[in-house]
């Protein structure tokens, strides 16, 4: 688990089981108290919750309500909710797991009962966000793999192509790095650049390392600001970049950027990307450590 204590959202509308449950919960779990459901979904949307025990006799809204409005938000929709209640029949329980219910929990709560189903969907939440991480982020760098890369590409592409640019970048000359000073410099090197390049970039923009020294960016550009400054900027940054090899040799590295920006009739992601690579074909052709850009 994490070094915070997850925190679990109770809902309900009696008193009582609200005080049941904080004794029961509360050494564990940092714990939040809603006594109806629109309570619970003004919470739901502005904290972070890690799980949401969930009432479904309620006043005005009930439980299965409401957690059909969480799984229908993207940013509550995977939060897992635990049904509790008195309703012991078949199509009351049908019904909690047709809303999107993950487990259901019957009062009067058995204590041990309660505490071993919120700890088994905890770690089963924990375990997919872990599992999630390693399939979409690159294990060196800590950003965007290729497969997450393209994922978020596609969807950002889509959404607007308006001030939208591809970026293609590539360290130059990296076999030499390795065959010179070994592996373990080279990827060192990637590191430190990859490092560089995000400190430069904005939150939005989504940046992934596509295979060996090659990385791409996929953002969008206020239209007063220049992209090619922008980048040139962050070229310089690597080119000052200094290594250490050891404990007395410092290496440099540099660059080669190419920049390609969206219009009305580009067809699709890997058209944006494909010119911006042709840039970057055109950047290390002349001289490499350049920033070139195709309009």
């Amino acid at each position: 688990m994490k070094d915070k204590k997850p925190t679990i959202l109770v809902v309900d509308d009696t008193e009582t089981n609200i005080d049941i449950l904080l004794e029961l919960l509360s050494d564990d779990y940092d714990v939040t108290v809603a006594l109806n459901g629109e309570s619970a979904l003004e919470i739901a949307n502005e904290e972070i919750l890690d799980l949401i025990l969930l009432d479904i006799m309620m006043p005005d809204m009930d439980g299965y309500k409401v957690c059909e409005i969480l799984k229908e938000s993207e940013k509550t929709k995977d939060i897992p909710i635990i049904f509790i209640t008195a309703k012991t029949d078949e199509d009351s329980i049908e019904r909690a797991y047709e809303v999107g219910g993950i487990d259901y929990v019957t009062k009067p709560f058995k204590p041990r009962e309660l505490s071993a189903r919120v700890k088994t969907q905890l770690n089963l939440k924990f375990l997919i966000e872990h599992l999630e991480i390693i399939a979409s982020y690159d294990q060196m760098t800590g950003i965007y793999n290729r497969r997450k890369f393209f994922e978020l590409s596609e969807k950002r592409f889509e959404q607007s192509r308006e001030n939208l640019y591809a970026v293609m970048i590539d360290i130059d000359k990296f076999k030499a790095i390795n065959d010179t000073y070994g592996h373990p410099t080279g990827d060192e090197v990637i590191k430190q650049v990859t490092k560089t390049i995000s400190k430069a970039l904005s939150a939005e923009s989504i940046f992934g390392r596509l295979g060996g020294e090659e990385f791409a960016i996929v953002c969008y550009l206020e239209p007063n600001m220049s992209i090619s400054e922008h980048l040139e900027s962050i070229r310089k940054s690597v080119d000052n970049l200094r290594i250490g090899v050891g404990r007395e040799t410092l290496i440099q590295c540099t660059i080669s950027i190419g920049i390609a920006k969206a219009k009305a009739e580009t067809k699709n992601l890997d058209a944006l990307l494909k010119k911006a690579d042709i840039a970057l074909y055109d950047a290390k052709g002349g001289g490499r450590n350049r920033v070139i850009f195709r309009s």
